[in-house]
């Protein structure tokens, strides 16, 4: 069964990759990944202030101005680690970025090429808490973020958005002309709890499951074939089926994280083998076919398909 997909400019064997997460902070880690056939590999985002922090470390670990701008770079721990993981693997490395101002997206960018990224995926992580700040604002900003990025590397860019916009279809139009290569739907938004004895805002992070990939599977319908950067699907993909839908309603590429945090790194293959079986099975001769096949562009009319659809499920419904 022919797999193959093509990924921000990348021809891959397959679509299935590990997203961003800490399973490549440990090398082996990294290698099983490889190993299961990951077709290419997301590294965990790296913040802004984390490598201030590192530069700042480095600067006080210098002896002086005789260290050359190549060496000073070993002491950043984060960069020095897509050095490595790019030196021990064949599959193209995906670096991931969430920066805070405009010269720290650009230079951590470029930093990032210059460790060795193939391709970089912007995670503009964001939440729009001050009353002041409009929508437009916010769009504007990631717009501008984007173009600046693009001036200023060479690699692959992806966008790594929120579905928390009011029209993502005009964002990711807008995107597509500052010439971003691809966008991953979507990020997911931690939401903290709060502990009600100590008064305090608690972390807390929960795996996705299955649920999650409707959201995903929606706004893929609705970009495929309108526009022309990639598209991958993030959140939400734990099993073949999932993977399947995603790639049916549109998806290049198909990011597994919390799949393989519980399963492992060689869930990979298994999702891998049981994708080509579930493709020969339904007799399509590859993987190109299914590519899109339920995409909303399939449909004469969208608006009224999505309306139609919105009153199904409200009518869907019956009391036990």
């Amino acid at each position: 069964m022919d797999l193959s997909t093509r990924y921000l400019g990348f021809d891959l064997p397959h679509p299935l990759m590990p997203g961003a997460s800490p399973l490549v902070d440990d090398m082996d880690t990294v290698r099983r990944l490889e190993d299961a056939g990951a077709s290419a590999i997301v590294l965990h985002s790296l913040f802004e202030e984390q490598i201030k922090q590192d530069r700042l470390n480095a600067l006080l670990s210098t002896e002086g101005p005789a260290d050359s701008y190549a060496e000073a770079l070993s002491y950043f721990p984060d960069l020095d680690q897509i050095r490595r993981i790019k030196a021990a693997v064949k599959v193209p490395v995906i670096a991931s970025l969430n920066g805070v101002s405009t010269e720290g997206w650009c230079d951590y960018a470029k930093l990032m090429q210059d460790a060795g990224a193939d391709a970089l995926e912007l995670n503009v992580y964001f939440v729009a808490a001050d009353p002041a700040e409009s929508g437009s604002s916010v769009e504007n900003r990631i717009t501008a973020i984007a173009r600046q990025v693009k001036q200023t590397v060479t690699i692959p860019v992806a966008l790594k958005l929120s579905p928390y916009f009011s029209a993502l279809s005009n964002l990711t139009r807008r995107l597509e002309d500052t010439g971003v290569d691809g966008f991953v739907l979507f990020n997911r938004f931690y939401q903290p709890d709060i502990d009600i004895d100590l008064l305090e805002a608690v972390p807390r992070l929960e795996l996705s499951t299955s649920r999650e990939l409707l959201l995903r599977l929606r706004w893929l319908a609705i970009l495929s074939g309108k526009v022309r950067p990639s598209l991958a699907c993030s959140g939400g993909v734990h099993t073949v089926a999932d993977a399947v839908k995603a790639i049916m309603a549109g998806a290049h590429a198909v990011q597994v994280v919390s799949a393989l945090l519980k399963n492992g790194p060689g869930y990979l293959a298994e999702l891998r083998t049981g994708l080509a079986e579930w493709l020969e099975e339904h007799e399509y001769e590859s993987l190109a076919q299914a590519q899109g096949s339920m995409n909303l562009t399939r449909c004469p009319n969208p608006i009224a398909f999505e309306r139609g659809n919105y009153m199904a499920v409200l009518q869907s419904w019956r009391a036990s």
